[in-house]
């Protein structure tokens, strides 16, 4: 399917604006489960004023969607009206540390700012060299993996508002709690510092060892898949009550539970959005009827659906 191209209009406009905009790109090659239909206009502006400038020139009515690397996505079949707006390594994507901060862009890979932080022997931000995502999504859901999260080491986070504004948040001021943020959904987060102590590069190095080695060899890191699909319900794993409830290797069309790990919904060569959505569900449902618990998910999925 497509959309109306709204290219033209938008770039009449907004004659100032320096950003690439594309009518109906296809988001299923940005995303990790290769599934979904298009954005209605793709935007990937220069820099941070380049965005705030969009932002405060865009008609009210046209909905703004943002995506990173869509490591944690499932975009429906049926693509994402308005704008969608993809924070690209170039103008966003710098990682760097002075002193004890490290500083980085909304597009920096979360395993980059680990990296950029054990050379500059810093501790505490080693986890991020498991999590397959950019700081931009580790803001907004308070990214975590092996015992850390974000609200750990976040200082302070620098975003853009639906009206152009840009506003700094400190890490009180984020509300984390577990993977989600309270700062409002309309505002796009661009740049973060974070805090982290001095210690032995040995030391970093062997624990952004065990990170890596934990991950392939516990989760389908070469599947077409999106991380971890389910919320860990409190005192509880996610994957013990999925596998529990007989879902491991459960498949709905091109769509299949791993049988690596429970938690983890899989692309198995030609499945749809709506097969891995409704894979999810079908998970949700037996957990649900199997022990009382009803998980929530922790994948995002946003467009619209095709019935």
């Amino acid at each position: 399917m497509s959309f109306p191209d709204l290219t033209a209009d938008l770039k009449a406009g907004m004659p100032d604006l320096r950003g690439r905009l594309v009518a109906n790109q296809s988001l299923a090659e940005l995303t990790w489960f290769r599934v979904g239909g298009p954005a209605q206009v793709l935007f990937t502006p220069a820099d941070e004023d380049d965005l705030a400038y969009l932002l405060a020139h865009l008609p009210a009515e046209l909905p703004v969607s943002v995506v990173g690397v869509g490591s944690n996505l499932i975009v429906r079949d049926g693509g994402l009206p308005g704008v969608v707006i993809r924070l690209a390594p170039r103008g966003f994507g710098e990682a760097a540390a002075r002193g004890d901060i490290v500083s980085a862009g909304a597009a920096a890979l979360d395993k980059r700012v680990a990296e950029v932080a054990a050379a500059a022997n810093l501790a505490g931000l080693e986890f991020y060299f498991g999590i397959p995502g950019t700081i931009g999504g580790a803001l907004r859901m308070n990214a975590g993996a092996n015992g850390a999260e974000t609200k750990d080491v976040l200082l302070e986070a620098t975003g853009i508002g639906r009206d152009g504004r840009r506003h700094v948040f400190s890490n009180a001021q984020m509300k984390f709690v577990y993977r989600n943020s309270g700062v409002d959904p309309s505002i796009i987060f661009t740049s973060a510092r974070f805090h982290g102590k001095p210690a032995a590069a040995e030391a970093i190095r062997a624990r952004m060892n065990e990170v890596q080695a934990h991950r392939e060899t516990a989760q389908p890191i070469r599947e077409k898949t999106g991380g971890s699909t389910f919320k860990n319900p409190p005192g509880h794993s996610a994957w013990k009550l999925i596998d529990a409830a007989g879902c491991r290797g459960l498949r709905v069309g091109g769509a299949q539970v791993s049988e690596m790990h429970c938690n983890f919904l899989i692309n198995a060569g030609d499945a749809t959005a709506s097969d891995i959505e409704t894979l999810g569900e079908t998970v949700r449902s037996r957990v649900k009827e199997n022990c009382g618990i009803e998980l929530q998910w922790e994948i995002k999925r946003i467009g619209v659906s095709v019935r």
